[in-house]
C-alpha cells in the first residue's frame, strides 16, 4: 500500500487495538473484501467460503491486540486466511460432489466474470481457475492479488508459509498450469467435432481426469491448438484488476455466530478486553455498504453496482404497523368492457400487463374478511421438481409451466442465521405472471411473542428485507399463464421456500381461514381479474447469469 494509505491504516489499527469501536468497524469494512477474494478464489466458491471468511475475521479481531507492527497487518491478515483454508482442507472428508456442490464450485468464477464484467481473455483466465487442483488454486488466489496490485511478493510468500525463492518456483508452475487450463476453456468454446465427440460423456464438472484428457487432445489437435489470436499472458491481463465485491446479504458476525453480547463475551476467552468492549458497544451504521447490527454482525447491504440495500432493523421497523380502520381490498368483480378489434385488444393487453408491480403495503385488519378471489382459467401447472419443490440453498431453482395457480410457502430462520435477506427471483418469464393472494394465516412480521415476530427478535437477531420489498406472508399465491423459473438466492439470512402447483380452490380456502379458525389473520386478495392485477417484484423475462441481480422493480 502507498505511504498515505499506510499512515491511515496504522492510525486506524492502533485506535482499534485501543478499543475504538468506529476504528474497528472501519478496519473490518476495509479489509473484508480482500479476505473474501483470497478465500473465495482459493475455495472456488465452495459453500464453506462464508465460514472460512467468518473464522478468519474472528481470529483477526480476536488477536488484534497481539499485532505489534501495524505495517504488517495485511500480510498478517492474509496469513490467517491461508491457515484457515489449509485447516479446512485437512478437516474435510473426501466425498463425491453432488449437483448442488457442483453448482457452488463454479460460483466464484462466475461472480468474478459477472461482477467485474470481464470479457475476452480476461474472462478466459477467470473461468480457467476452475480447472486447477486445490493446492494450485490456493497459491493462485494470492498470486492473482499480487498481480492486481493488492499484495507484494513478500506478503505472498509469508502468507503461503514459504521462502520468496520457493514462492517464485511455485508461482511459475501455477502459471503454466493456468495456461493449460486457459487452453481447455478456449477449446470448449470452439467447434472442434472431435472434441465434441470426446466430451459426449463428460458431466460438465472440471475434474483432474478430464483436464488431462482434454489437454492431451488439444496438444494433438490442429483445430484446438490454433488460437487464432495472440494469447496475452495472464499476469498482463490481471494488472490493476479490481477485487470482486462482497455479495449483498453476506453476513459477518464478530460476536461468535450472532450470539448476544453476554454470550459472546463469555465464549471469547483470550480476546482483547478492549476489543470485546468495542464489540459490545451500541450498534452503528458503517459508511460503505455494510451495516453493523445487534450482536456484532456486519451485513453487506450494497455493492458498487447498487444492488438493493437493506436497512438496520429497529423496534419501529420490525413491529407490525397500526391496523387501518377501513381496510381496502381489491375488487373481486370482473367488470365488463367494450369489445375492441382483436389487434386493439392485444395491444391494450400488452400495454396494461406489468403496469402494476407489488410494493410495500400495510397489514390489513386481522379480522377483515377478504373479497372473493377472481377465478382465472386453469388447465394445470407442471413443475420441474414434481408436486413439491423444497428449495433451501442458493442456486436451486424450479421451472413452472402451464396455466394455473402456484403456492410459494416461506420458511425464515433468524435463529439459524439472521441478517439481510437476498430475495428469490423470477427469471425467463414467458407469458404472464400475477401475484394474486397472500395467506397462511399470518404475515411474517406478525408478532409471535414479546418483541418477536416471524422475522426475528432481540435474542436471535433479525431477518431484514431490502428497502422497498413487500413484506411476505406465510403463503403467497401466484397465477402463471406461460412459464417462469423461480430461483433461490440465499446469501446472508437463512431462508427457504417450498413451491407447489396449486389451485384456485386451495387459494380461496386459504385466504378465508381467519382468527375464528385459529389463524392470526385472514388472508389478502390482490387479484382484480384483469391485466392490471399486480406483478410480483423481482421478475424479468431475461435469464441473467446471476439471478440475484434481478432488480426489485419488475420490467415485464
Amino acid at each position: 500500500m502507498d505511504e498515505a494509505a499506510g499512515r491511515q491504516w496504522r492510525s486506524t489499527i492502533a485506535a482499534a487495538q485501543a478499543g475504538d469501536r468506529a476504528a474497528l468497524d472501519e478496519l473490518v469494512e476495509g479489509w473484508l473484501p480482500l479476505v473474501y477474494n483470497v478465500v473465495g478464489r482459493a475455495l472456488n466458491g465452495h459453500a464453506d467460503v462464508d465460514d472460512v471468511v467468518q473464522e478468519t475475521m474472528l481470529r483477526a479481531v480476536g488477536h488484534l491486540g497481539s499485532l505489534r507492527d501495524p505495517d504488517s497487518f495485511r500480510s498478517w491478515l492474509v496469513a490467517i486466511a491461508m491457515r484457515q483454508i489449509r485447516d479446512r482442507a485437512r478437516r474435510r472428508q473426501p466425498a463425491p460432489l453432488d449437483e448442488s456442490a457442483a453448482r457452488e464450485a463454479a460460483d466464484f468464477a462466475e461472480l468474478t466474470v459477472l461482477r467485474l464484467q470481464l470479457e475476452g481473455q480476461r474472462r478466459e483466465v477467470a473461468e480457467a481457475v476452475r480447472w486447477l487442483d486445490d493446492e494450485d488454486r490456493h497459491l493462485l488466489s494470492l498470486w492473482w492479488l499480487e498481480v492486481a496490485g493488492e499484495l507484494t511478493r513478500r506478503e505472498l510468500a509469508a502468507a503461503a508459509g514459504i521462502s520468496r525463492q520457493h514462492a517464485a518456483v511455485r508461482v511459475q508452475r501455477v502459471k503454466e498450469r493456468l495456461e493449460t487450463a486457459r487452453g481447455i476453456v478456449r477449446a470448449l468454446d470452439g467447434a472442434c467435432p472431435e472434441l465434441r465427440e470426446l466430451t459426449v460423456r463428460w458431466n460438465g464438472r472440471p475434474e483432474s481426469v478430464w483436464r488431462k484428457r482434454l489437454a492431451r487432445h488439444i496438444r494433438g489437435c490442429a483445430y484446438c491448438g490454433d488460437t487464432r489470436e495472440a494469447v496475452v499472458p495472464a499476469e498482463r491481463l490481471l494488472v490493476g484488476i479490481a477485487l470482486v465485491p462482497v455479495p449483498v446479504g453476506f453476513t459477518l458476525s464478530l460476536a461468535l455466530g450472532g450470539k448476544t453480547a453476554v454470550a459472546a463475551t463469555a465464549a471469547s476467552v483470550g480476546w482483547s478486553a478492549k476489543v470485546m468492549a468495542a464489540l459490545t458497544q451500541p450498534a452503528v451504521a458503517m459508511a460503505a455498504g455494510a451495516t453493523l447490527v445487534a450482536g456484532g454482525a456486519y451485513v453487506v447491504t450494497q455493492t458498487p453496482d447498487a444492488l438493493p440495500r437493506a436497512a438496520v432493523p429497529t423496534a419501529a421497523s420490525t413491529a407490525r404497523p397500526p391496523e387501518p380502520t377501513q381496510p381496502v381490498a381489491p375488487t373481486a368483480t370482473l367488470a365488463p368492457s367494450p369489445s375492441p378489434s382483436p389487434s386493439a385488444a392485444q395491444s391494450t393487453k400488452a400495454q396494461l400487463y406489468g403496469t402494476v408491480v407489488d410494493a410495500v403495503d400495510r397489514a390489513p385488519d386481522p379480522n377483515a374478511r377478504p373479497a372473493a378471489l377472481p377465478h382465472r382459467p386453469e388447465s394445470g401447472v407442471t413443475s420441474t421438481w414434481g408436486a413439491k419443490a423444497v428449495m433451501q440453498h442458493r442456486g436451486e431453482k424450479v421451472t413452472l409451466s402451464g396455466q394455473g395457480y402456484i403456492l410459494v410457502r416461506w420458511q425464515i430462520s433468524p435463529q439459524s442465521r439472521p441478517g439481510a435477506l437476498v430475495m428469490p427471483t423470477w427469471t425467463g418469464l414467458k407469458g404472464r405472471l400475477f401475484h394474486v393472494a397472500s395467506g397462511g394465516g399470518r404475515r411474517m412480521d406478525d408478532t409471535t411473542g414479546p418483541g418477536t415476530t416471524g422475522m426475528g427478535g432481540p435474542d436471535t437477531g433479525y431477518t431484514v428485507l431490502p428497502d422497498g420489498t413487500q413484506q411476505m406472508w406465510q403463503n403467497e399465491y401466484f397465477y402463471i399463464d406461460g412459464s417462469v423459473t423461480l430461483n433461490q438466492n440465499e446469501r446472508g439470512a437463512d431462508y427457504g421456500v417450498i413451491v407447489f402447483p396449486s389451485t384456485w380452490e386451495a387459494a380461496e380456502q386459504d385466504v378465508r381461514t381467519g382468527p375464528d379458525q385459529g389463524a392470526l389473520r385472514y388472508g389478502q386478495v390482490r387479484d382484480n381479474g384483469k391485466d392490471t392485477a399486480p406483478v410480483p417484484q423481482y421478475v424479468t423475462r431475461a435469464t441473467p447469469a446471476d439471478p440475484a441481480t434481478v432488480p426489485l422493480g419488475s420490467r415485464v
